[in-house]
């Protein structure tokens, strides 16, 4: 195994699906702190539950963390000095550590069947209470050469406390009497996770763990497996919960949104990864906008926080929105193309055109049919939206000059219908914020716009604008 001369770090998750928003910024976390040290980023995959294993899952979360730009240094496809990276492939190892830990008293064969632990708990049992430490090793002996089925459990002091100090949290400290005799190795000869992780962590040269503080408390149970197979802890850091609100956590069970379903709503990948870092953790200088690059060089444990972190939807809407005003014109387009192809009243138009007027202004692309949903709703808006008291507009003005500026229209080009609406407005004396609003108004019907007056009417062309005034004056001569 390495020696421990460098920070290396590792993400484990389990192949039950998509990579959850918290565990892709327990990742983010350990490669930031690795490559903030100078050190290494490790990639293992932990499918010691195979009842939960997911096909297809390995290769997911192995790409969700290369286009989140988390690349490892080492795992399951990229290989490496300590593998194989997937747990179920390194069961050979498991064993041979578990027999080590009987051997030194940190564990011991239980033959206990499930009909006996049932009978435990039904009489109020909270843990198993060691019947089978008390078998001598030839009794052990002769029962596994019997073939009589049997784990493999931890031996936990009964009297005493564990310590150990959480880079995070300082000084945990819990009584042996709170902590059960866990299972480390399964009557299938497969390990759990509480032992598979340590074993893994060990010979993989892990000297500092980052997990959720769910693990607090299960921490002190990894640490006398450390201590009982004589090898040092590593340090490590425990990540408080992203919650939905202020009651409940976000869960993959209950639906919450992973990486994939993001980058299907149109959220840019570095904006997440954006987000997913302040999410839990604040730079010293408060900043919230930040590439890959000045989250290496500010990321600092000291910026971690101990309290929960709400998942908040609108700030992460708001970010995308940062990121997607940066985007060059042509990139843009491409993000928008697949929404644009779903509103099928936008063919025909001048799509890289509504681009340009739609980048400011959107925070996600599928927001696009709420900014440009009067190209296919004109007919009968309220003719209310008329009135602006900033302008003095009205309903009765509107009715009064929109055959002036259907004229206007019919005479111009979309080059020259500015300076022309505008000469309108002296001739009639009106402010020019006034036309300018009553036609705007006139050939969208809609009081919010990606843009002025001459800009959506370029959108929509000459021809759909002097169409849309045309029946607009039938309307209001039939009503007058």
């Amino acid at each position: 195994m390495p020696t421990k001369k460098t920070i290396r770090t590792r993400f484990a998750p389990s192949p039950t699906g998509y990579l959850h928003i918290g565990g892709l910024r327990t990742a983010l976390y350990a490669y930031l702190y690795a490559k903030k040290n100078g050190g290494t980023f490790i990639l293992r995959i932990e499918d010691t539950d195979q009842e939960r294993y997911v096909e297809g899952a390995v290769d997911m979360i192995c790409r969700t963390l290369k286009e989140a730009g988390l690349n490892y240094d080492e795992g399951p496809d990229v290989g490496g000095k300590y593998g194989p990276y997937v747990q179920s492939e390194r069961k050979a190892e498991y064993l041979k550590y578990a027999k080590d830990l009987v051997k030194k008293g940190g564990a011991y064969y239980c033959f206990c069947d499930s009909d006996r632990l049932d009978k435990m708990r039904k009489d109020g049992a909270t843990k198993y209470d060691k019947q089978c430490l008390s078998l001598s090793v030839a009794e052990v002996t002769k029962r596994i050469k019997n073939g009589e089925p049997y784990v493999i459990r931890q031996n936990i002091p009964t009297e005493g406390e564990t310590r150990y100090t959480d880079l995070l949290f300082g000084e945990i400290v819990v009584d042996c009497k709170e902590l059960e005799d866990g299972v480390l190795i399964k009557s299938d000869g497969m390990p759990t996770y509480n032992f598979a992780n340590v074993i893994d962590d060990y010979l993989m040269g892990i000297n500092c763990v980052i997990r959720g503080t769910e693990y607090l408390s299960s921490t002190p149970k990894y640490n006398l497996m450390y201590d009982g197979l004589g090898w040092e802890r590593p340090e490590y850091i425990h990540l408080q919960p992203i919650m939905r609100d202020a009651q409940n956590k976000l869960s993959k069970r209950h639906g919450d949104a992973c990486f994939e379903d993001f980058i299907a709503k149109g959220y840019l990948k570095d904006a997440i990864v954006n987000y997913i870092a302040l999410l839990g953790w604040s730079p010293k200088d408060n900043r919230e906008k930040m590439t890959m690059q000045e989250m290496l060089d500010i990321f600092g444990v000291d910026g971690l926080s101990k309290s929960n972190s709400i998942f908040d939807i609108a700030k992460m809407r708001w970010l995308n929105a940062l990121y997607i005003k940066e985007l060059s014109a042509d990139n843009f387009y491409k993000l928008m193309k697949p929404h644009y192809a779903k509103l099928k009243y936008l063919k025909g138009y001048d799509l890289k055109y509504l681009s340009t007027l739609i980048q400011g202004r959107i925070e996600l692309p599928s927001e696009v049919d709420s900014l440009v949903g009067f190209i296919n709703e004109w007919q009968d808006f309220d003719k209310e939206l008329f009135v602006n008291q900033k302008q003095k507009t009205d309903r009765e003005l509107a009715t009064k000059i929109l055959p002036d500026i259907l004229k206007v229209v019919k005479a111009s080009t979309m080059d020259t219908l500015y300076e022309n609406l505008s000469a309108l407005a002296g001739k009639l004396e009106i402010k020019v914020g006034a036309i300018f609003w009553i036609f705007r108004i006139a050939i969208t019907g809609s009081l919010v716009t990606p843009g002025g007056a001459t800009e959506m009417a370029k959108l929509l062309g000459k021809e759909r604008v002097v169409e849309r005034l045309t029946m607009l004056n039938a309307q209001f001569s039939v009503l007058n």
